[in-house]
């Protein structure tokens, strides 16, 4: 029973949001318990288009702060995970009488290489199509097109790991929990929460809370704290779909509709293409949000504008859908709503402070977290300074343009290893990697095989060390080994994770050095 002791902060969500507060928090000193009702990143922080960007098409919506501050977070992000944020060319094709002109484009991309302080990603630059290899895949009509850079990020492992550090700092960190109630009481919260799996209920009290729920941040206001009447979100659906490799080269593509949206195609897991996303309001509860056929529709469409090949239905291997809890502000399109974060402190005075986070991206969570440590610090009293620009997440004590070195290393250490294993083992999980793997000399030491390059010891170790409770937490968080298995493969890693999890509850809220 944990309601005898006072923690200084309990946090409502396990999302990027959520994950990287806690994280903060706990590197200041703060005692945290977070709670997450399913997986963490089970929501929107592992539906995005995958991307650590500035938000070229926010310019158009004069979103300056926003963007500059995306900007200057993606050389920080990149620094901190290496291993599941790298640099990404992407390339825009320009067409006579398109949705934008030629110098709004030139204007835009001026603003982004020179006013977020790029450092280590390279510049804008034109490109002659005709002999370029990025205007092999495209229709003959693109003749030209601009090249500039942003990042790619593994979402789901970016908010996992953010979780981990979390615990490895102290914090209490809670999967398959639901908060059923949270009321004040004598100057703090009790909030009481249920195993969703058990069914046992515990009670934690705590100075102050954080509702980083996202898509259901007015749901837990609602269910949590009995108030009815609040709407301070807009959700806005987006939805992706994967589909056979449509292109080699390394680079991705941003393309403009007719309607003033913007797609793009970016290689996924070496053997696919990722394409999204759309932009449309969305009235239904998240957790049954899922591609519609007029989505399918609209980006096989898209895609096919640009692509010699057109992209068919029956290209598609894997689609997913999410919810993106935009602040409303009002905007009149889905797609014009704004990407900026909102925090909201209520309370205070002896009256305990609850922080409720409306909105934000990925590429600005560590920044998000930063400003609701400064409204936390406000609350209850400041504790440690700003400490994450500089730190590394779980994995990522290596150089920026280290990564090949360490795969190289890997391979050295265990030479049984094929060099695309190997490769996606430094990929999640850096130079942890090597400790998964300690004591093996062969493949066989590696365990049971699930399925394409999935063993048993990396399935055991996301159970300890990352939460994972079921195959869907391994193969389309975790790993996306999701895209390689069968359905029996998939059955047959569930029952051993069940079983495994029913003789020896796993998971890991111990310090690591």
């Amino acid at each position: 029973m944990d309601g005898d002791v006072i923690r200084d902060i309990f946090v409502i969500g396990g999302g990027i949001n959520g994950c990287g507060i806690a994280r903060d928090a706990a590197g200041r000193g703060y005692s945290v318990v977070l709670a997450e009702m399913k997986d963490f990143a089970s929501g929107t922080s592992s539906a995005s288009t995958k991307l650590i960007h500035g938000g070229l098409r926010y310019l158009e919506h004069y979103e300056f702060r926003l963007v500059r501050e995306a900007l200057m977070e993606r050389e920080v992000l990149w620094a901190m995970a290496p291993h599941v944020i790298w640099p990404m060319r992407f390339v825009l094709p320009f067409q006579t009488g398109g949705p934008r002109p030629a110098w709004l484009i030139r204007l835009g991309l001026f603003l982004y290489d020179y006013i977020g302080g790029r450092k280590l990603l390279p510049a804008t630059r034109t490109l002659d199509l005709a002999k370029d290899p990025a205007g092999g895949p495209l229709k003959k009509l693109f003749r030209k097109a601009f090249e500039y850079s942003d990042g790619w990020v593994d979402d789901a492992r970016l908010v996992v790991l953010n979780a981990r550090d979390a615990a490895n700092r102290g914090a209490d960190i809670r999967t398959g929990t639901k908060v059923v109630t949270a009321r004040r009481e004598n100057g703090h919260w009790n909030v009481e929460t249920e195993n969703v799996d058990t069914g046992a209920r515990e009670i934690f009290r705590a100075r102050m809370l954080v509702n980083a729920a996202g898509p259901w941040v007015d749901k837990v206001l609602a269910s949590s704290f009995g108030r009815n009447d609040v709407h301070n979100v807009r959700l806005v659906q987006g939805s992706h779909i994967v589909v056979k490799k449509k292109f080699a080269d390394p680079r991705a593509y941003f393309f403009q509709n007719p309607d003033g949206r913007i797609i793009f195609a970016i290689p996924y897991q070496e053997e696919f293409t990722l394409i999204g996303t759309t932009d449309r309001d969305y009235q239904g509860d998240p957790r049954d949000v899922r591609i519609s056929d007029a989505e399918i529709g609209y980006l096989c469409q898209s895609a096919s504008e640009y692509f010699s090949e057109p992209v068919t239905r029956d290209d598609i291997v894997w689609t997913y859908s999410g919810v993106r809890p935009l602040f409303d502000d009002g905007a009149s399109k889905a797609q014009e709503a704004t990407r900026d974060y909102v925090l909201k402190v209520e309370g205070g005075e002896g009256v305990a402070p609850l922080l409720n986070i409306f909105g934000g991206k990925l590429t600005t969570y560590r920044r998000l977290a930063e400003s609701a440590l400064e409204k936390i610090g406000e609350a209850i009293g400041v504790k440690g300074d700003r400490w994450t620009a500089q730190s590394r997440l779980p994995g990522g004590d290596f150089k920026v343009d280290g990564f090949d070195a360490e795969v190289k290393a890997l391979s050295s250490r265990f030479p049984f290893l094929a060099s695309v294993h190997a490769r996606r083992l430094v990929r999640l999980y850096g130079t942890r990697a090597a400790a998964m793997l300690e004591g093996a000399k062969t493949i066989d030491d590696l365990g049971r095989h699930f399925g394409s390059d999935l063993y048993e010891r990396e399935v055991r170790w996301l159970m300890k060390e990352e939460w994972a409770r079921h195959a869907e937490d391994v193969l389309w968080r975790r790993t996306k080994r999701g895209l390689h298995l069968t359905v029996d493969e998939t059955a047959a890693l569930e029952d051993y994770m069940t079983a495994a999890e029913a003789a020896v509850p796993p998971h890991s809220n111990v310090r690591h050095s």
